[in-house]
């Protein structure tokens, strides 16, 4: 078995890294992404003869939540991170649907190894954020989808509530220790600056028009805007070790390494003695923004 080190990146994140190997916290993490699988997959509308092509499918979230929901459907399980399809393909022969199952190594926007009009769905959660070709992959989704093929994806709106107020930091108050909190956001602004990284540089209105720019008809969109305290979110880590030890997106360092980098020992020692009661009182504020589309070819 490889070990976290050896593992590539999107692998680290997703079985590590999200949930700073807390098992508590992928818990609640699961349980908060159950609801959206179910209503990307609710979308898709997969019957038993149908083939559903998952890009990045990660862990297999939605692949294996089809092949469970179906007892014929068959699914292609799509990602960039070859150990992360060997870690889904391991699974499929644990649970005894492997039969069902054929995993492919392609990125959104290059599907060069699915056939033209081949599969019947496609899904995909929180994928785009990571792909700088958008309307290109948005192509690749209608040209491997038969005629009336479903596409169903889920996308967070990464730059809702950005920049944040001088005196927020990522929900939370840090009025008395700002000029540290400007430091760790400024390193954070130039690793994903707002105008060009793929994760923030664009909305829901972008997912518009590249889904009708390729081709699909009967396009919907909803969008899902969330603010309320943070203390309402299980899935939120109340743990300081938890928090320090969770990264944002697989391309992030955790906040501990991000410390580590931009912060003095002094203005460490500062900024957590301000900032670890109030994650761990969970006493800030939560705000999100993500989007469902779901199209006909």
């Amino acid at each position: 078995m490889q070990t976290t080190r050896s593992l590539d990146i999107w692998a680290q994140w997703i079985l590590h890294r999200r949930h700073g190997s807390d098992p508590q916290r992928l818990q609640a993490m699961l349980a908060h992404l159950y609801p959206i699988r179910d209503r990307v997959l609710s979308q898709a509308r997969c019957d038993d003869a149908s083939v559903l092509l998952d890009i990045g499918c990660g862990d297999g979230l939605i692949a294996f939540g089809a092949l469970e929901k179906s007892a014929s459907c068959r699914v292609i399980f799509s990602d960039i991170s070859q150990d992360l399809l060997d870690h889904a393909a391991r699974l499929a022969v644990q649970m005894r649907l492997d039969g069902r199952c054929t995993f492919v190594r392609a990125s959104a926007d290059d599907l060069h190894e699915i056939a033209d009009a081949s599969v019947d769905a496609v899904t995909t959660r929180s994928v785009l954020i990571y792909v700088l070709a958008k309307q290109r992959a948005f192509e690749e989704f209608h040209r491997v989808l038969r005629p009336k093929g479903r596409l169903s994806i889920f996308e967070p709106i990464n730059r809702f509530g950005e920049p944040q107020p001088d005196h927020m930091f990522w929900g939370f108050d840090v009025t008395p220790v700002a000029p540290i909190a400007a430091k760790l956001k400024d390193f954070y602004r130039r690793l994903l600056p707002l105008d060009s990284n793929p994760m923030m540089n664009f909305d829901e209105r972008d997912l518009i028009a590249w889904a009708e720019a390729a081709g699909f008809r009967d396009v919907h969109l909803e969008l899902q805007v969330t603010i309320t305290p943070l203390s309402s979110q299980p899935d939120m880590p109340a743990s300081w070790t938890t928090y320090l030890r969770s990264a944002a997106n697989p391309k992030c360092p955790t906040f501990e390494e991000a410390m580590a980098q931009v912060l003095t020992p002094a203005e460490r020692a500062t900024f957590e003695a301000h900032l670890r009661p109030r994650v761990e009182a969970k006493e800030g504020t939560f705000r999100s923004a993500v989007a469902y589309l779901w199209a006909t070819k």
